[in-house]
């Protein structure tokens, strides 16, 4: 049976026609793995629109911004994680080994972690979650083919299949409990795009906290899969489901470039790497023969 708050619930605003739809939330959230490098951009993009931010990570993010607190959690452990949730509305969920690993590392932080952050949402009552998903969920399309959410997973890594599992195990948490998912498959979320894929899957800061507080307040999220991606060229993914949920983006990539993006990124496999929308990611333990996969 989950507990219920020891706490009063903020109360969901109220979703508008407005750009951008949800400009704010008065949720107390917690943000896993806050201290790293998208987290703190995060951070800075919700200063202010937000109650407060609890930082969850192993990590000290240094110097705190306005109502921001620190604790230190291995999300591994789901004693500690839990309890640090008590008092909270609300988890962004962004921790976990952001690059290919040993299978053994994937599975201890980036699927247990995951399991535990949703374990304890329910445990402390938490009805909202928003978690950090990746493009690499999906990186062996090709660049070709444009796709949408709805479309069957095809991740790249071991790091993309752990939030395969992770968009998966968070539909079990609504059907059984009610915990109200936004997966954000991010794309490329460095401070401008790097090189020619980097362009086409490219997403601002403040995009992405439009994305976050959309995932924390629309009333329509059920266990809801968007990308994370701002204006770009050519895009290889269908966000009509961000945009029916008011996502406009404000950021262009193209407007941030430099000359640097008119290359890919070299690569010791690049009929493989330029082929698919992961990139370099497929490449990892790849035997080099581009396959051609039916439905």
């Amino acid at each position: 049976m989950a507990k219920s708050n020891k706490h009063t619930k903020a109360p969901e605003a109220e979703a508008n026609t407005m750009h951008p739809t949800v400009r704010h939330s008065r949720k107390r959230i917690a943000i896993t793995g806050g201290s790293g490098r998208v987290g703190k951009a995060l951070r800075n993009s919700l200063s202010g629109k937000v109650t407060s931010i609890k930082i969850v990570d192993i990590v000290d993010p240094g110097m705190l911004g306005p109502n921001e607190t620190w604790e230190k959690v291995d999300i591994s452990d789901y004693a500690v994680l839990s309890g640090s949730l008590e008092d909270v509305d609300a988890v962004v969920h962004l921790a976990g080994h952001p690059n290919e690993r040993k299978i053994e590392d994937i599975l201890r932080v980036n699927v247990l972690g995951t399991h535990n952050v949703l374990e304890a949402a329910r445990h402390n009552g938490i009805e909202r979650v928003v978690f950090g998903s990746s493009n690499h969920a999906i990186g062996f399309y090709p660049r070709e083919t444009k796709i949408t959410e709805t479309d069957p997973m095809r991740p790249d890594s071991l790091y993309g299949l752990s939030k395969c599992w992770g968009e998966l195990e968070a539909g079990l948490y609504y059907d059984k409990f009610g915990i109200r998912t936004l997966n954000i498959r991010i794309g490329n979320a460095g401070e401008r795009p790097i090189d020619a894929r980097s362009l086409h899957i490219w997403v601002s800061a403040r995009d992405l906290a439009q994305l976050v507080l959309i995932g924390l307040e629309h009333p329509d999220i059920t266990c809801t899969t968007v990308f994370g991606v701002s204006h770009v060229p050519s895009s290889w993914w269908n966000n009509s489901t961000a945009t029916a949920l008011g996502y406009i983006p404000m950021d262009s990539a193209e407007e941030i470039a430099g000359p640097d993006t008119e290359k890919e990124l070299p690569s010791p496999l690049p009929k493989v790497a330029e082929h698919f929308q992961g990139g370099r990611f497929c490449v990892i333990d790849h035997d080099g023969k581009v396959r051609q996969r039916t439905p």
